[in-house]
């Protein structure tokens, strides 16, 4: 698999990012991330700790009230609150993005020693991306790279995209004398999960920056490593 000339299909072709991509880019990315909003209302939705506050709630403002009508009001603005935190959360990481690296790809990605930024593309529209930087945090990861904006088309699924693009991150990685890549993803992309531990990642950490995430239960960061020689692909 050459660097920045690879195939994974007949139909896809993965490159590095050029500047065409930049629209493109960062409508496709945006749409990636509202995807995930749903499944993150649906965690919030189904969590015992919301049904115990809500819970909570109806009864204090019913014993304050005695009005059943009063203490409905109060849970459901509790809840519609809420739902809006949830998704304040995920428009704040997508606003984060759209303002710092995805704002200049190039500079970021292009022209940063040891990072690249690769694209999908079928030739008619590019269908998937993957990034690969210094960490966030180098005094903690040591001799490693992070994978950053990794995310296939939904219609695209399925056909080995993403595990070739996981392999363009490794083996870039690898071929500059990097022992580990790591990356962070979210507790609703469990599909996710499961690829990159097929691909020999292992999780070491799960944190909630939110409080509103940590009160329900929803992990929003899970940390992924792959360590060189753990897994062969």
């Amino acid at each position: 698999m050459k660097e920045a000339n690879a195939s994974c299909g007949d139909k896809y072709h993965i490159r590095k990012y050029e500047e065409r991509d930049y629209e493109m880019l960062r409508t496709f990315y945006i749409q990636g991330i509202k995807e995930h909003i749903p499944r993150a209302l649906w965690h919030l939705l189904s969590s015992p700790q919301t049904h115990l506050g809500l819970l909570s709630i109806f009864l204090l403002t019913y014993l304050s009230s005695a009005s059943y009508t009063i203490s409905l009001v109060a849970t459901s603005i509790f809840l519609v609150v809420g739902m809006l935190s949830m998704k304040n959360i995920w428009y704040d990481c997508l606003q984060h993005a759209l303002t710092t690296d995805m704002m200049d790809i190039r500079r970021t990605y292009l022209e940063t020693k040891d990072a690249c930024f690769w694209v999908v593309d079928t030739g008619e529209e590019v269908v998937g991306m993957v990034a690969i930087i210094p960490p966030e945090n180098p005094s903690c990861w040591g001799n490693a790279r992070e994978l950053k904006r990794m995310s296939v088309k939904k219609e695209h699924r399925g056909q080995g995209i993403s595990k070739a693009l996981i392999k363009t991150v490794i083996q870039f990685s690898q071929e500059r004398g990097y022992q580990e890549v790591m990356l962070s993803t979210c507790m609703v992309q469990c599909i996710a999960h499961r690829i990159y531990e097929n691909m020999g990642f292992h999780k070491v950490l799960q944190t909630n920056p939110s409080f509103l995430a940590k009160l329900v239960g929803l992990h929003l960061r899970s940390q992924f490593t792959f360590h060189k020689g753990r897994s062969e692909f």
